[in-house]
């Protein structure tokens, strides 16, 4: 009985692969084998055997005719299945004509020998199989076959046979479909020979498909198949080899030892036939799945946006693999997100890391920190990326800080261990609306985020991402260059003392302006200022003006106006090219001068001018700008900018012109304390620990539980680094841990300046003895309180009796428990009258003080200058002139060769 098929491939001249039509649920038709009876072609070879001599000719002239074309057979015996696919023996006709006999007339072919009676058509093939003999045509050519070598394996140098060949169409022929991505072609190369290779459709993925018995194909993985084996099995394409799988090095992973990689078993490419790209048509049919990582590879020729079309159409249709695929969010061009704009103009005022900045919304003002999208910089943590780390931050400050961007937020990064939640977004600059992501990635300073499959959240440009990250790899650039590039050197900080910038004064002064970079904004007149030429960073103070201070710690209040100028500064100098000059140094290492900003902006004015900072007249008043100075401090006084929002020049008139008393005497209040330091450097003062308060109970009991701690703390974390303003644990000379501030530290010499907070008194302390301070003794504050001494002052260090005053001080009072009268504040400082109580006389005159006995040993003198409050206490002042006469008239201390008390 005759049946009706469709030809689906053919084995050799006298074998075909016939399948049925779909089913009407799109049903994979069934598959059978049929061997035209009594004729035989030459065998095909396979990777252990040759071709037969004209195989390939024979096997082409049959698939010419057959593939792809509705045929009648008749199955004349059955043969045992072949992994469970029919055999038969029998003939073939396509419209009308008879298969066997095409192949025989046309030489391709020989009759078997018969072991039956000849029958009639029998006769006639022979007569017809004589004929092409006669005619010396197929495989009776006299001539033989053309020498032809057939490689059935892949190339043994991948690698070399890509280089050779990429970019190069080659034609080919489809000889296998493994899956719907997955073939296996014959490719025809111009010398004649046969290379076999197996490629996967560049862009694409299709679900896999079972290759052993028992394994279960993927869901779709068939429909896949069968829609590319219907379209392309044994048909001509185009064939681009593109790439290998991951032939990109990853960055930090391949260096110049690296061995080279083994034979690849599978190539990228394209395989393009006459009706188009295969590989479009399963996207968009959706048996295929986009890969991202493939984009590069795509770029030029617009491959992945007509993929990306293609996947589209897909989800709309919701079409197979996109069957649950979400719905595409709605266009936001502009609305709201967390209820700021999604797209605004910007100012970038920082960058933080080769993938994240802060900028300033235009509109609003609100500072927003944003990560670039689907971008991924190099860790400055690692040395092998810190080199890589520091260009690509360098490369996003020279083209983006200060300038107008426009940002789009693309998603939220939602917050994840120890990552904060964070805006990712497209920042695009310049006349060109240049994606900056994609120029960092395309240097080679950033690489592409692998976003999982169904992950929607990622940059809009993400193609053209992984387009320049794939030119990146290719060219070997930056971080995909595999060289080990040693991390920077740490610049050398010369503000760690006043000793090393005092060395450096001289020779700043004579180079004039400097070009510099500012690293950091400390507070509106103070900066981090780093010197690219000699990899050195310093402190620097503007001269003439005095900004207001910021909080350094929580402990801290700000002044008025503190934020807003060091927020100021921030913005407009942060990261800037700017020019430094220096004039001097200060006592703790900074250095004192001007900054300018596109060589014309002197950064003191213009704080002055905004209102953020007022003029200081000593240093100011000596400056080649005090003019501009104080004009600009008048401007800001009539504008009634920040600091003088409330100025008010008849009460300054007023206020200039101060009265004698127009400091109030504090109210009488005797405390018991006790003198717990005393230190002279960098000028006399003391500290105090006021006693029979809950605080001095609360730190006995903190400070046994404190020497139990450390009897069994553990050593400070690896890389734990104390810096200026922390509060820790520092062990003291006598051995013991206490509480302190740091001051400074030195990451050189690995020692830190630190106070300790219960007592006053300061020390050096190496690292090793530095530990981080524990929450639970964190919430106790510091017993010990600056002071100085009510109303007079000790003699001045280069006096010879100021060694003689000290240790007075610390014989009266060091250690010794003292009643005290706070005279006046000035800020945290207390001024204090220290009373004696084993002096009899205390308790008939209250004016009666070691602050007294100091004047009347002439120890001390009045300090009119630095007690303006004096005039308060008239009764003081009497008393205190009272002692001077007479440690003028005994020649006590100073006095001993006459008057030299200072002329106030």
């Amino acid at each position: 009985m005759a049946m009706k098929a469709i030809v689906k491939s053919v084995i050799s001249g006298d074998s075909l692969v016939l399948r049925g039509s779909p089913g009407p649920q799109g049903q994979i038709p069934k598959e059978r084998v049929l061997h035209l009876a009594d004729i035989q072609a030459p065998r095909m070879g396979t990777a252990t055997r040759d071709d037969e001599d004209w195989a390939f000719e024979s096997r082409e002239f049959l698939r010419a005719l057959a593939v792809g074309k509705p045929v009648t057979f008749t199955s004349m015996h059955s043969l045992p299945p072949s992994d469970d696919v029919p055999r038969d023996i029998g003939t073939a006709e396509i419209n009308g004509v008879d298969l066997a006999t095409e192949v025989l007339k046309s030489g391709w072919a020989k009759l078997k020998e018969l072991k039956r009676e000849p029958t009639d058509e029998d006769l006639r093939k022979r007569d017809v199989e004589a004929e092409a003999r006669a005619a010396g045509k197929g495989i009776w050519n006299p001539h033989g076959p053309k020498a032809r070598k057939t490689n059935y394996m892949m190339p043994t140098d991948s690698q070399g046979f890509l280089a050779e060949w990429k970019g190069r169409p080659i034609d080919g022929l489809v000889e296998q479909v493994k899956d719907g991505s997955t073939l296996r072609i014959r490719l025809l190369m111009p010398d004649g020979d046969h290379q076999f290779v197996n490629i996967a459709l560049a862009g694409v993925r299709c679900p896999r498909v079972a290759s052993k018995p028992g394994e279960a194909s993927e869901q779709w993985g068939e429909e896949a198949k069968f829609f590319t084996e219907s379209r392309l099995l044994q048909r001509y394409v185009k064939v681009n080899l593109l790439s290998l799988p991951n032939a990109a090095p990853t960055p930090f992973q391949t260096g110049a030892n690296a061995t080279a990689p083994p034979p690849a078993t599978i190539f990228i490419g394209t395989v393009l036939h006459p009706a188009g790209n295969v590989a479009e048509h399963l996207v968009s049919a959706g048996l295929a799945r986009v890969v991202d990582w493939h984009a590069g590879m795509l770029a030029s020729g617009g491959g992945m946006e007509r993929l990306r079309a293609a996947e589209k159409v897909a989800k709309e249709k919701r079409a197979c693999l996109y069957a649950n695929a979400p719905a595409a969010p709605p266009k936001t061009n502009g609305a709201a997100i967390n209820g700021s704009s999604r797209s605004f103009d910007a100012t970038v005022v920082r960058i933080w890391s080769a993938d994240q900045i802060s900028v300033v919304d235009r509109e609003t003002g609100k500072e927003r920190r944003l990560q670039l999208s689907s971008t991924r910089g190099p860790k400055a943590s690692d040395s092998k990326q810190a080199y890589w780390a520091q260009e690509a931050r360098e490369f996003l400050r020279k083209r983006l800080i200060g300038k107008h961007v426009k940002v789009h937020i693309d998603f939220i990064r939602p917050r994840e261990g120890e990552f904060e939640e964070r805006e990712c977004a497209t920042i695009r600059y310049g006349g060109q609306n240049s994606n900056i992501a994609e120029q960092l990635i395309e240097k080679g300073l950033a690489s592409v985020v692998r976003h999982k499959r169904d992950d929607e959240d990622r940059s809009p440009d993400y193609d053209k991402l992984m387009a320049a990250e794939q030119a990146a790899a290719s060219e070997g650039r930056g971080i995909h260059s595999g060289k080990d590039m040693p991390p920077p050197k740490q610049p050398l900080n010369i503000s760690e003392s006043a000793h090393r910038a005092t060395t450096f004064v001289n020779g700043f002064k004579r180079l004039g302006r400097i070009p510099a970079v500012v690293e950091y904004v400390a507070a509106g007149s103070r900066f981090k200022i780093y010197l690219p030429k000699d990899n050195q960073v310093l402190t620097l103070v503007l001269s003439g003006i005095r900004a207001p201070r910021t909080a350094r710690n929580a402990s801290e209040t700000s002044e008025p106006y503190g934020p807003e100028s060091a927020e100021f500064a921030t913005r407009r100098y942060m990261q800037r090219d700017v020019e430094i000059e220096i004039h001097d140094s200060d006592k703790s290492g900074g250095f004192i001068g001007a900054l300018y900003l596109n060589k014309t902006e002197n950064a003191a004015i213009t704080l002055v001018r905004e209102g953020l900072a007022t003029v200081h007249p000593y240093s100011a008043d000596n400056l080649p700008w005090a003019k501009q100075l104080y004009d600009a401090e008048e401007d800001a006084k009539r504008a009634k900018r920040n600091i003088w929002k409330d100025y008010d020049e008849a009460a300054e008139q007023t206020a200039e012109a101060p009265t004698e008393d127009a400091s109030r005497p504090l109210k009488t209040e005797y405390l018991d304390v006790i003198i717990s330091d005393v230190r002279t450097k960098p000028q006399f003062a003391f500290s105090i620990q006021i006693l029979n308060t809950e605080g001095i109970a609360e730190l006995e009991k903190l400070m046994r539980e404190f020497s139990l701690h450390h009897k069994t703390a553990p050593s400070a974390p690896a890389g734990f680094v104390p810096k200026a303003g922390d509060l820790v644990s520092a062990k003291f000379s006598d051995g013991q841990w206490y509480r302190a501030r740091v001051r400074r530290a030195s990451p050189v010499k690995k020692e830190a300046e630190v106070t300790f907070i219960d007592y006053g008194n300061q020390d050096t302390v190496g690292f090793s003895d530095i530990r981080p301070l524990e929450g639970r003794f964190r919430a106790l504050p510091g017993q010990a309180h600056d002071a100085r001494l009510s109303f007079v002052k000790l003699v001045p260090p280069e006096s010879e009796y100021h060694q003689d005053a000290v240790d007075r001080f610390r014989q009266l009072c060091d250690g010794r428990k003292l009643i005290a009268n706070v005279d006046h504040k000035e800020g945290q400082l207390l001024h204090l009258r220290l009373i004696d109580p084993s002096n009899p006389a205390v308790a008939d005159d209250p004016t009666e003080s070691i602050n007294v006995d100091f004047v009347r040993e002439g120890l001390a003198t009045i300090d009119k200058k630095g007690c303006k409050y004096l005039s308060s206490y008239p009764a003081m002042v009497k008393k205190l002139q009272e002692a001077l006469s007479t440690a003028k008239r005994d020649r006590a201390g100073m006095f001993e060769f006459g008057d030299v008390e200072e002329d106030d």
